[in-house]
C-alpha cells in the first residue's frame, strides 16, 4: 500500500524515497528527473536527496524550511535485486542480505524468472517449508500431469511419481532470523527410479520474504532460484522466482528447472487462493514442524503492532 520513488542518481547509488512531494502531492515518480544525487518533483522543482529524502532546493525560495523532507527507506543491492527493508515502527535493519557469490562473480547467469499473484496471509508461503506432509499428497504426481488439480491424479500420469524427503530448521543465533529446509528429490517410472532425476534442493529462508533455492545435480550442474515474497496488501502477496545457473551449462536445463518449478508452486497457489488462514489449526503429532516454524516466524511480527501475535490471539485479518 506505499507508494515510493525509486531512483539511481548519478554516482549509482540507488534510492527509494516516499513517493509524493511534501508541498503539494505531486508523485516524484512520474516525470520527475535525477539531478546529482537527488529527484526533482516534477510539479515545483523541488529537489529531495537521495541519502535521507531531505529537501535541498527550491528553485524559487530563499530558504528551504528545516522540515521539508520525504521519508528516505533502507534498502540494499545483493543478487541483481534492490531489496527495501519495512518495519511498521521504522527501526533500523536488524540483519544484513547474504551475498549468492556466484552470481555477483558472474559464474552463475539469469536464465528467467516467474511471477504469480498470491491471494493469502504471508505466513502461508514459507510455512510450506515445514509441512512436510503435504509434499507427497500435492507434489507427489508427476509435473506432466500440470498445476490443475482436478488432473493431476489422472491415471493418465500414473507412471510416474515423485518422492520427497524435507528436514527444516531455524538457525541459531546470530542468524536466527534465518532458517534452512533440505530437500532430496528423486523420481520413480513404472516404479524404477530414474537417476537422472535426482536432484538435492537446500532451500535458505533469509526473513519473511526472501529465500535461496539452491540446486545440485549430480550431472546438470548447480544453480539458484531467489523467491522474494512481496505484501501488496494484507491478504496479497506478490511472488517471483529468479533463476540464475552455471554459464556453462545450456539454458535449457535451468529453463526446464523453472518451468518444473513453476508447475509444483501453482499446485500450491491453488490451494493458498483457496484456503484461509487459521491461527488456531487442528493439528496432529506429525504436523509438530509447523507449530515449531509458526514460532520461528512470530519475531517477524512488531511488538508494538496492533496486529502482533503476542498482543492478539490471532493473525485474522
Amino acid at each position: 500500500g506505499e507508494h515510493l520513488a525509486v531512483f539511481r542518481s548519478q554516482d549509482g547509488q540507488a534510492h527509494v524515497l516516499d513517493a509524493h512531494c511534501p508541498h503539494l502531492g505531486a508523485n516524484l515518480a512520474a516525470g520527475g528527473r535525477v539531478r546529482g544525487g537527488c529527484i526533482e518533483c516534477p510539479f515545483h522543482g523541488w529537489q529531495f536527496r537521495g541519502e535521507d529524502g531531505k529537501c535541498t532546493s527550491i528553485p524559487y525560495a530563499a530558504k528551504v524550511p528545516d522540515r521539508a523532507r520525504v521519508r528516505g527507506w533502507p534498502s540494499c543491492e545483493v543478487n541483481g535485486m534492490l531489496l527495501v527493508w519495512y518495519h511498521c515502527q521504522g527501526l533500523d535493519p536488524t540483519w544484513a542480505v547474504p551475498e549468492q557469490r556466484e552470481i555477483t562473480t558472474g559464474e552463475w547467469v539469469f536464465r528467467g524468472q516467474t511471477e504469480h499473484l498470491v491471494d493469502t496471509h504471508i505466513q502461508e508461503i514459507p510455512e510450506n517449508a515445514a509441512d512436510a506432509a503435504h509434499l507427497a499428497f500435492l507434489h507427489g504426481p508427476a509435473i506432466l500431469a500440470g498445476s490443475d488439480l482436478r488432473y493431476t491424479r489422472s491415471r493418465l500420469w500414473d507412471f510416474m511419481k515423485h518422492t520427497w524427503k524435507a528436514e527444516w530448521q531455524p538457525e541459531p543465533e546470530p542468524n536466527q532470523h534465518c532458517s534452512r529446509l533440505l530437500l532430496q528429490h528423486s523420481a520413480t517410472i513404472f516404479g524404477q527410479r530414474l537417476c537422472l532425476m535426482d536432484l538435492t534442493v537446500s532451500a535458505r529462508q533469509v526473513g519473511p520474504g526472501l529465500v535461496y533455492l539452491t540446486f545440485e545435480h549430480a550431472f546438470l550442474g548447480r544453480g539458484v532460484i531467489l523467491q522474494t515474497v512481496t505484501p501488496l496488501q494484507p491478504l496479497l502477496q506478490s511472488v517471483s522466482h529468479k533463476i540464475y545457473y552455471q554459464k556453462n551449462v545450456p539454458a535449457i536445463v535451468p529453463k526446464f528447472i523453472l518451468r518444473a518449478e513453476c508447475v509444483q508452486f501453482e499446485r500450491d497457489v491453488t490451494i493458498w487462493n483457496n484456503k484461509q488462514y487459521l491461527s488456531k489449526p487442528l493439528l496432529v503429532r506429525e504436523d509438530s514442524g509447523i507449530q515449531r516454524h509458526r514460532r520461528w516466524f512470530s519475531q517477524f511480527y512488531s511488538q508494538g503492532s496492533a496486529r502482533s501475535p503476542a498482543r492478539e490471539e490471532g493473525l485474522d485479518w
